[in-house]
């Protein structure tokens, strides 16, 4: 036997012999509070003997009758496995015609020439002794006989009409059935008087075997097998009686006593026969065992009354019949044993609301315990309906609730003691899907979304899982799981089925389905996009004194997806009907956990924001009130400046209503000089944001605080900022000025600073005061403002721009506080030095002559010295526009007019002129004008002509780069902004022009009528002149150019001549534009003599050429002198451009 262990070892593996421990063994393990016995244990050894010698005739047998092949194996222990084989080990085949019995015998139904063999060996196969043993071969031959006779089934087994068969309950009933017969015979199975028990019930060998398994009495009767074929049949019954060895009703239990209680031992069984019922004490019969006066036997039961400790014992019931016997120990325990409880303390158990809970109180004791439940640890006694007291002690909880939650406690007693335990209930919100996938239907390669947003308690950690048609999603990138969704991008025909999302908690799970079908895509209608739907179904879980969780549920996209969503609070408390930005969330989240102020009667709302805009706001959630609390901040921006140069005045920013954290605000205001006082002075101030100290010295620094507190207390401790009390003017002015004139208009002004402790405040900088005494040239005195130049910080020096030259100058200095200034330093004067003086204030130019001009001027406007005299510079302009030689006159200062004689008629001369100071030359002012032509014939001017007029702008440079469709023309402009330019070109040998789409116009037509009248009428004179006899051609004299008047176009002008008419720079054509880069190309021109308007005075010679007026400009001044008309070169034909 094994040490320590019940175990016996019989091991004859090193010799003797096994049929010497053949045998009924029992073991019986014994202490001083009994012993108990096992189940008898038989031991025996296998056997797989030879088959016995005997003598096999070959079977000769005739084509259609019957044959049995007989195996008689030998008997072993356990009984042998029998199979048929040939000489080559093949298994031979089997049918309805041919099969093996349960007898191990090989029946054939009838014989058929293939049957013909020389090995039918029957094999016996004893697997304990891991042996097969071998008959030897039979012989079969098979001979034919014509015509082979057909025979009516007859049974081989059973033989007879009748037989018995007994199987014991539980074990597998066999009932075979081999019949003979031509045709082979098909074999049939009923019970009489009652069918054959469903799921039971199998057939085998070809329907020869009927088997029923785990039989019971109800199977006993009567069943028939039915052999049949086409010439009649044969039956058999088989009277089955179903024996059953013991089996249990109420086996014995083990009983626990405590002295001077009652118990009884049950012992019931049942068996066919039915069982004998005996009784052991200690292994010993109960009738030849120690005596105990408090039991008493009364057959299948033993009585126990007023037991003591020594009734302890073990007792065995022993029931058996001829089939088999039961052995049950029952242990009978005498205890006097205090309660106690084994469920651990403190356990925690967790369930979801709604569901029922479980609490486990598992006790012993002796005598019994009573157990007792309380709800906290000083509640009341549990009772009602809602509670449910199990024997075990557990209570149950039906309908667990949110209140539900607690600590519970067991209490078990019994008459030796009490002892109690506790348990924790934790009950938890149920998991939820707030938003379960919906029935989609998407086109073929679309994009398809499932929501599944749930929701959950906090505490509890969910985990979400989507299969397809109840499977795995399928291993693809085109499924996304998100926290909230499942999306299939690019969506094919095998993504059609069910989508399941799963959510598991701890505690429980939820699911919820929708179906994806996949359509063709039809022609895509137009998808509106909008706003979203506000969330709706707001919820605070979690309130918390500095926190509460937030969820809602999304309301529709509209097409677009939500981007994310904003929160907003309103404070019922502090400032109702405002709504504040309190944080937000992505899109793809519904909850969130939002940080709270205290003293605070929050309602929060929801918005849903998308790339078309913002939702409406959602419908506030409930309100929560937060408790108060001390105030976690002080004020901000505090700032000590005095008012008044005996005071400081202390300012701060308030604290918003929630910042209050609590009813009662106040303000504790704490100062003290800085440096001098060690103590602070406080007081406590109502909700207001300024306090003044008064009695103070003039700006000295002060530290100061200022602290916030509420009827629950104070916040914590602020930090300190320095403060100065009120400022006072300055007390000296700065010393010591000095000034260095640089030049004419600059100088540097140099002083002193002034000691801090008289500035009586910050020092902001310093006012320089300057201005303007009297011209040194003109010696006249007139008031002018002073100016003011402000120097930051600490400067000791500055700069005094845009001085006028040769003026005389004062100047003083101020110190500047935020008070304001100090006292004025004494006036320092200075003076500027001499400049060159500004350009003469004008120039004009008249009584043109054949050989002189006259010129006028004005004095500069600002001489800015003493004027020593004029510069006069001239020279002609030729007919090709190129500047002649330079003429330079130097005229004393006193003059203002000169006359220029000698000059050649008919010529353009341009002058410059400027003034000089001793400093050197001003500007110069420039001009242009024209000697005459002829003085016969010239009209006399009329009031206000002959003044000689700028000739601006001018236009310079004009190039041309001709292609073969067009002309790019180039130029330089000089004068005002805002112009308008006209380009003119002639076309040489024709009068064709390209026209301005306004022939259509009234107006042009007029004009075109007004022109051709004119031109009549010229015509007219010019033939009458030449018939009386004038001797000069127009042709001569065009060519001769002996007229005074005519004057070549300015290169740098953009005129015709010297004069202009204000309507010539009006635009040719509306709406006409010049390109940036100044250049017309010739296709994109419209050609038109009228587009000069009626700024043409114009006329033909003889020849056909136009020797008008073009484009100038007239001032607005009136002219003085002769208006003289000139004429430019003449061309075949003119053509305009804007």
């Amino acid at each position: 036997m094994k040490p320590n262990s019940g175990t016996l070892v019989i091991n004859i593996m090193n010799g003797g012999k096994a049929e010497a421990y053949e045998g009924v063994y029992q073991c019986t393990a014994r202490n001083e509070r009994g012993a108990a016995i096992s189940n008898n244990i038989v031991i025996r050894p296998s056997r797989s003997p030879l088959w016995t010698k005997e003598k096999l005739e070959p079977n000769q047998v005739r084509e259609g009758d019957s044959l049995v092949l007989h195996c008689r194996p030998p008997v072993g222990l356990p009984p042998p496995i029998i199979f048929w084989m040939d000489n080559a080990f093949q298994r031979l085949p089997q049918s309805e015609r041919v099969s093996q019995g349960l007898n191990g015998d090989l029946y054939f139904s009838n014989v058929q020439p293939e049957d013909t063999r020389e090995d039918y060996i029957c094999y016996a196969r004893f697997n304990h002794t891991q042996t097969i043993q071998q008959k030897q071969p039979i012989s079969v031959k098979v001979f034919s006989t014509k015509p082979v006779t057909e025979r009516q089934p007859i049974l081989l087994t059973p033989t007879g009409s009748t037989s018995t068969k007994v199987e014991l309950r539980g074990n597998v009933l066999l009932l075979e059935c081999i019949a003979a017969g031509l045709p082979t015979p098909v074999i049939h199975w009923i019970k009489e008087g009652g069918e054959l028990p469903a799921n039971r019930t199998f057939f085998e060998n070809f329907k020869k075997t009927l088997k029923i398994i785990d039989v019971s009495e109800a199977d006993s009767g009567n069943y028939k097998c039915i052999a049949r074929n086409i010439l009649g049949s044969a039956h058999h019954v088989i009277s089955v009686t179903v024996k059953a060895a013991p089996y249990w009703i109420t086996a014995p239990r083990n009983l626990v006593l405590s002295p001077g209680e009652d118990g009884t031992l049950i012992c019931r069984a049942n068996g066919n026969p039915k069982p004998n019922i005996s009784w052991l004490a200690n292994g010993v019969p109960i009738a030849i065992a120690p005596e105990d006066p408090s039991r008493k036997v009364d057959g299948d039961t033993i009585i126990f009354s007023h037991v003591q400790e020594r009734s302890s014992a073990v007792y065995q019931c022993n029931a058996s019949n001829e089939y088999g016997y039961l052995l049950a120990n029952a242990f009978v325990n005498v205890l006097a044993e205090p309660p106690r409880i084994l469920t651990p303390a403190n356990k925690l158990y967790q369930v979801i609301s709604d569901s029922p809970a479980l609490l486990d109180c598992a006790y012993f004791g002796s005598p019994k315990p009573e157990i007792e439940w309380f709800k906290g640890v000083k509640g009341s006694i549990l009772r009602g309906s809602e509670y449910v007291f199990h024997d075990n002690g557990t209570l149950e909880i039906p309908v667990a609730q949110k209140d539900s939650t607690g600590t519970y406690t067991c209490v078990a007693r019994n008459e030796l003691g009490k002892v109690q335990n506790e348990v924790q209930l934790e009950v938890k919100d149920p998991t939820m899907i707030i938003k379960q996938p919906e029935y989609k239907v998407i086109q073929r390669y679309g994009q398809v979304s499932f929501e599944c947003i749930i929701k959950h308690d906090s505490t509890l950690l969910p985990t979400v899982i989507w299969l397809k048609d109840n499977d795995e999603l399928p291993d693809d990138e085109r499924f996304l799981v998100g926290k909230d969704n499942l999306t299939i991008m690019n969506v094919t025909d095998k993504d059609d089925g069910t989508y399941t999302c799963i959510v598991n908690t701890t505690l429980d799970s939820v699911s919820a389905s929708a179906v994806l079908t996949v359509v063709a895509a039809p022609p895509t209608p137009a998808i509106i996009y909008a706003r979203p739907n506000p969330p709706f179904d707001l919820e605070l879980t979690g309130q918390l004194e500095r926190s509460v969780e937030l969820s809602w549920i999304p309301g529709d996209e509209n097409n677009s997806p939500i981007t994310n969503f904003v929160i907003e609070y309103e404070d019922g408390l502090h400032e109702p009907g405002v709504w504040h930005y309190q944080t937000e969330v992505p899109g793809t989240q519904t909850t969130v956990q939002l940080k709270l102020s205290p003293y605070v009667n929050y309602s929060f709302r929801v918005i849903a924001v998308n790339e078309i805009g913002r939702s409406q706001p959602s419908e506030p959630s409930e309100q929560y009130l937060t408790k108060s609390a001390n105030p976690d901040e002080n004020p901000s921006n505090v700032q000590g400046i005095g008012s008044e140069p005996d005071n400081l005045v202390i300012t701060w920013e308030s604290l918003k209503g929630f910042q209050s954290n609590g009813p009662g605000l106040q303000y504790k205001v704490s100062w003290r000089q800085k440096d001098v006082d060690d103590e602070w002075t406080s007081v406590i101030v109502a909700n207001v944001s300024k306090y003044i100290v008064s009695g103070t010295p003039t700006f000295v620094p002060y530290e100061i605080k200022v602290q916030a507190l509420n009827d629950l207390g104070y916040a914590p401790e602020p930090s300190e900022v320095i403060g100065h009390s009120g400022e006072d003017l300055p007390m000296v002015a700065p010393g010591n000025v000095q000034v260095h004139v640089i030049n004419s208009t600059l100088a540097k002004v140099h002083w002193d600073p002034v000691p801090l402790k008289t500035v009586r405040g910050h020092l902001q900088g310093y006012k320089v005061y300057y201005w303007k005494v009297q011209s040194l040239s003109r010696r006249s005195r007139r008031h002018v403002e002073k100016k003011i130049l402000t120097f930051r910080g600490n400067k000791t020096f500055g700069m005094l721009p845009g001085l006028e030259p040769y003026s005389s100058y004062k100047l003083n200095v101020r110190v500047v506080n935020g008070k304001g200034e100090g006292p004025a330093s004494p006036d320092k004067v200075f003076k500027t030095p001499e400049g060159v003086p500004s350009s003469p204030s004008f120039l004009k130019i008249t009584n043109p002559t054949l050989d002189s001009l006259t010129l006028e001027w004005g004095s500069p406007t600002h001489p800015n010295g003493v004027l020593t005299s004029y510069i006069l510079k001239f020279q002609p302009i030729n007919n090709t526009h190129e500047l002649g030689p330079l003429v330079e006159i130097r005229i004393p200062a006193n003059e203002s007019s000169l006359i220029l004689k000698n000059l050649n008629y008919s010529t353009r001369y341009k002058f410059y002129f400027n003034a000089q100071t001793s400093v050197g030359s001003g500007n110069q002012i420039t001009e242009e004008a024209v000697t005459i032509m002829d003085e016969a014939g010239i009209l006399r001017p009329a009031v206000g002509a002959g003044k000689v007029q700028p000739l601006y702008p001018r236009i310079r440079n004009v190039t041309t780069a001709a292609a073969e469709t067009y002309a790019n023309i180039s130029w330089e402009y000089e004068g005002p902004d805002h112009a308008n330019f006209y380009v003119e070109y002639g076309v040489a040998g024709t009068m064709a022009s390209r026209q301005v789409d306004i022939a259509t116009q009234g107006w042009f037509i007029g004009l075109m009528c007004a022109v051709a009248l004119l031109i009549l009428i010229l015509l007219i004179v010019c033939f009458i002149r030449r018939n009386k006899g004038g001797k000069y051609p127009v042709k001569e004299k065009e060519d001769a150019h002996a007229d005074p008047e005519i004057q070549p176009m300015k290169e740098d002008d953009g005129t015709f001549g010297e004069y202009s008419d204000a309507e010539d720079h009006k635009p040719l054509k509306k709406g006409s534009r010049t390109p940036s880069d100044r250049t017309v190309k010739k296709e994109d021109s419209d050609d038109s003599l009228v587009d000069y308007g009626e700024g043409v005075n114009g006329q033909f010679n003889e020849d056909g050429s136009f020797i008008g007026q073009y484009s100038g400009k007239k001032e607005k001044e009136p002219a003085e002198g002769n208006e003289s008309s000139e004429a430019p070169s003449p061309v075949n034909a003119m053509n305009s451009f804007v």
